[in-house]
């Protein structure tokens, strides 16, 4: 799983400016199937990205969000392995999958 951690480095008026480029830019990534989840961080000083997808592949995705190319945010990309999960969440673990909580 990949984690994409983006904080802000602009003002929020200049990330209102960039939000539809980076909405379209979410929805094509989805419809590839590269994000399970996004949304914004509270309090409002960047967003979160859930990818199960490769690591070059969310990275080279990333590299095309209009925030990335813009410099309205920095992009933490970090992997990690879940071994366990909540009942219903199980789409989340490798394919070696091990528990759910």
């Amino acid at each position: 799983m990949i984690v994409v951690s983006l904080s802000y480095k602009v003002s929020l008026d200049v990330v209102e400016f960039h939000i539809p480029a980076h909405l379209e830019w979410l929805d094509a990534c989805y419809s590839e199937g590269l994000f399970v989840a996004s949304g914004r961080k509270s309090p409002r000083t960047g967003g979160i990205l859930l990818s199960t997808a490769p690591l070059d592949e969310v990275t080279a995705a990333v590299q095309r969000d209009p925030f990335y190319v813009n410099g309205v945010a920095d992009f933490d990309i970090e992997e990690f392995v879940p071994n366990r999960v909540a009942e219903g969440y199980e789409a989340l673990l490798p394919e070696s999958g091990t528990t759910t909580a």
